[in-house]
Parts: structure tokens; sequence; C-alpha cells
């Protein structure tokens, strides 16, 4: 019985010390809200000219076309390959990766050892992150757009190269092509 009671003890002393750790201004609401924030501070700063709209401002997703097609069914299933050009930008507008050698030497990243060219990857197994991956599957094959959402559809708390943690993101995109592979969807 005492060990059981110990045992409760040491978990519920546990537990607590965990919460204290938690750093409120870190939970993913805060950081969604001033994720948020921030995206639309940018867009009233920054306003982009488009031809075709789409947002979902709870989320913080917001998609702009620069160029459109007259498609309009879905376009990308899961298995399909796609080649898209892309400039990725945190929201201060410093450029963090490119396909593009032009881009990426005009803003002081270039590599000579990387082959710039579209990527390409098949679409719905986890290759990119998650808010890169939904705007091409609202887009079809010769269209431009630029994409903005919140760091959770990004890298979320984790820094990846030249990218804070908790930053929200901004991807010029232009997809290509796409190549039909197998309907794997259900």
């Amino acid at each position: 019985m005492k060990s059981r009671l110990f045992a409760a003890l040491a978990l519920l002393v546990g537990a607590l010390s965990l919460l204290s750790c938690v750093d409120s201004d870190q939970t993913q609401e805060v950081i969604l809200e001033r994720d948020k924030e921030a995206i639309q501070k940018f867009l009233q700063e920054n306003p982009i000219a488009s031809v075709k709209e789409y947002s979902e401002p709870i989320e913080g997703f917001y998609m702009f076309w620069q160029v459109s097609t007259k498609e309009t069914r879905n376009n990308l299933l899961k298995g399909d390959t796609v080649s898209v050009n892309y400039v990725g930008k945190t929201l201060d507008k410093k450029i963090f990766d490119t396909s593009i050698e032009q881009v990426a030497r005009d803003n002081g990243i270039f590599n000579s050892g990387r082959k710039y060219q579209p990527l390409r990857y098949a679409v719905g197994y986890g290759f990119t992150i998650t808010g890169f991956e939904f705007a091409l599957s609202m887009m079809h094959a010769g269209e431009k757009a630029t994409v903005i959402f919140p760091s959770r559809l990004g890298y979320g708390s984790q820094a990846s190269g030249g990218i804070p943690a908790n930053s929200p993101l901004i991807f010029e995109l232009e997809l290509v092509q796409v190549k039909k592979g197998p309907n794997l969807n259900p």
C-alpha cells in the first residue's frame, strides 16, 4: 500500500514539475495566434497582386495565384509526381531556399555543389512540409502562386537552416509539371 501511495505521489510530483517547465507563451494556440497576427500585418504592409485567391483565416493560410489556368477539378492525387520551382522566405522577406540558381546567387545563398532545378517528388508521402504540399494540392500544372502559412504548417518549433523556430513562411511556387502516378487513393 505504501509503495502505491509513494508511486502515485512521485507521479504527481513529476507531472507538476513537467507542467512548470511549459512556457505559456509557447503553447500551440499562442504560437498560432502570434503567427496569424504577423501574417496579417505582413499582408497589410505587402499586398500581393493576384488573379485568384484562397484563404483559411482561422488556420492562417493564404494563397494568391499570379498565373492561373481554367482547370477546375482537383489536379493532384497521392502518388502523382510533381516538378515545382520555389522560393522560400520568412516574413522579413529573407530567402532561405530556392530551386532557382539566379535567385540563389542574387540572395547570397548559392551553393556550387547543388544542382538547381525544379524539385521533383511524389505527392502524399510527407516529402515536404505540410503548407507547401497543401498549396501544391490546390494548383494545376502551369500555375504560379504565392502562399503564406503559419509555423505549424512549416517547421513548427524546430529551427531549420536559416529558419528560426516558430516562423511563418512564404513560398513562391510554380507548378511546372504533374506526372500522373498509380491511383493510390481509396
